[in-house]
């Protein structure tokens, strides 16, 4: 097998549960490769470089291996290598996202009655930055 259709690599190495997902995501234009955008039908070859965005993470791989049908989560990772600049960028982000300042107006719904109320009341007094 010397190539196989992207959506069906992506399937198959795991990154989506199902090919229906891969290929809404590939319509979406959040997969590249080789830094072109593609259609669900396009061919991905060994050596080839993918580009996965999945909010809030990017993820930058190359294809290192095809498979003719899904594997166990362990075989899967031996398809593909993530690029070294690929992790540090997502460990960044993720060091940064665990730094940022829990906001009570963005989970309101998780909120307890009382937080709510302080809330509420924060908002109706006119307190800056609670205008939603």
């Amino acid at each position: 097998m010397d190539f196989q259709r992207v959506d069906k690599w992506l399937w198959c190495a795991r990154f989506y549960k199902t090919r229906s997902l891969a290929q809404a995501a590939i319509n979406a234009g959040h997969i590249s490769i080789n830094e072109q955008r593609v259609k669900p039908a396009k061919t991905v070859a060994i050596g080839a470089i993918v580009t996965l965005r999945q909010a809030p993470y990017t993820r930058v791989v190359q294809v290192l291996a095809l498979a003719p049908q899904r594997l166990a989560a362990p075989l899967a990772q031996a398809l593909y290598a993530e690029t070294a600049a690929s992790i540090a960028a997502r460990a960044a982000l993720a060091e940064h996202q665990k730094l940022q300042p829990f906001h009570a107006a963005e989970d309101y719904d998780r909120m307890s009655k009382q937080a709510r109320r302080e809330h509420t009341a924060l908002k109706r007094s006119g307190w800056p930055g609670l205008d939603d």
